[in-house]
């Protein structure tokens, strides 16, 4: 039998986790959405991944660690990586938005993005002080 699993993360900005999952082509669902898992089960979370077959994937915030959670029917995961790697990929993805947007807040511009064959990603950034 199925059941849903929770995977806890540093996930603490929504907007900037908005912005990494739809890098990796997800378009999330917001507000209170239900979350579809073996024979109809469902969760609630706060952001939502419709999955074509259900195994939907959901991120809620948890309020007392203060960082959003993936909750997922793990045994229904369909996706093309297996849930570590799109967990490494989306806290990349997540990162650099977050990185950029302190950055634009400390009035700095990006002048330089290169992705790298490794999968790393150099960002240059300036700022002109006058």
């Amino acid at each position: 039998m199925s059941h849903f699993s929770t995977l806890k993360t540093e996930l603490r900005d929504r907007q900037a986790l908005v912005e990494a999952l739809h890098d990796l082509g997800c378009a999330p669902l917001e507000g209170a959405q239900p979350v579809r898992g073996y024979r109809g089960q469902t969760v609630t979370a706060d952001l939502a991944i419709p999955q074509a077959e259900g195994g939907d994937i959901g991120f809620r915030f948890n309020a007392e660690a203060g960082c959003y959670e993936l909750v997922a029917d793990l045994d229904l995961w369909r996706q093309p990586v297996p849930i570590e790697r799109f967990l490494a990929r989306l806290t990349q993805r997540y990162a650099l938005h977050t990185i950029l947007a302190a950055s634009a807040e400390e009035g700095f511009q990006v002048s330089q993005q290169t992705n790298h064959q490794d999968g790393s990603i150099e960002v240059v950034v300036t700022r002109w002080d006058g």
